[in-house]
């Protein structure tokens, strides 16, 4: 049995689909708080909150992989609930924890999810359970968050500086965790998955045929502040522009060719369908 965490988010219902072409719908269960987010996939549903450490256990009962996606929630509610879920898999003798985390995780990263995802990875090799991490790069799908309404304009303003980063495709992410998942040769390894190759933000607007200005962070606040976006999100943006400049999202490796036995996706045929 396969369970998978924040099934019902972009990643999970991603991999699900993917699942359903390497096994059946039964062995296949979706953990979310709210199971009628489920209605569009074919698979079991166990209803379960990161908070609540009992119905993480029932949720777990039978599995023997889980796929741990890690939580929206940030800081040390986050930390909290991820190690919930780490708990509950060792108390239900889980055999084998797959984890999304971040992309050459360290504790003096200025992102603040990286952080995080470092405390998870701890928590599961202090387990003992098999393990496989698959450390993720900025999801390209990210892009047009980003851009708002630039390309109509013909201009970007952000404030990423001159950092480089190796955007990565979702939906390619979400093929490799279904592979990880239904192969066997992954037990205790460490997958660092990124694109081909790293680019500016400047880089990525030439590619757009539009101009790009560099910007102060402050202009980001007070756009997501007009926006009313709460102020733990605003912090968590800004954390991670400020990741974008020191280039941590920069590293180019080709674990994900490995893991999909071809090419991913590249930036450039991304950008080309926007």
């Amino acid at each position: 049995m396969i369970a998978i965490t924040g099934a019902n988010g972009n990643l999970g219902k991603a991999t699900i689909r993917f699942l359903l072409k390497k096994t059946k719908p039964g062995n296949i269960i979706a953990v979310v708080r709210d199971p009628a987010t489920m209605h569009d996939l074919n698979v079991q549903v166990r209803k379960a909150d990161y908070e609540n450490l009992d119905s993480l256990n029932a949720a777990f009962k039978g599995v023997d992989k889980l796929l741990q996606i890690s939580a929206t929630s940030m800081g040390e509610g986050g930390i909290r609930q991820e190690t919930n879920v780490v708990r509950a898999a060792l108390q239900q003798e889980v055999k084998h924890i797959v984890y999304t985390g971040s992309i050459k995780p360290s504790a003096l990263a200025n992102f603040y999810a990286t952080h995080q995802a470092l405390a998870t990875e701890r928590a599961i090799l202090s387990s003992g359970i098999t393990y496989t991490f698959l450390r993720n790069s900025l999801y390209m799908e990210i892009i047009p968050l980003f851009m708002g309404n630039a390309i109509e304009r013909g201009h970007w303003e952000y404030p990423a500086g001159n950092g480089k980063v190796s955007f990565v495709s979702r939906l390619d992410i979400a093929e490799a965790l279904a592979n990880v998942l239904t192969e066997k040769g992954h037990e205790n390894k460490i997958y660092e998955i990124s694109g081909g190759k790293a680019y500016t933000f400047a880089d990525t607007a030439r590619l757009l045929n539009i101009s790009y200005s560099d910007v102060p962070n402050a202009y980001l606040e007070k756009g997501m502040a007009a926006a009313h976006l709460p102020e733990e999100l605003i912090s968590c943006m800004v954390s991670m522009v400020d990741g974008i400049r020191a280039n941590e999202f920069a590293y180019v490796e080709k674990d994900l060719e490995y893991l999909l036995r071809r090419r991913p996706l590249s930036f450039e045929n991304y950008l080309s369908n926007l």
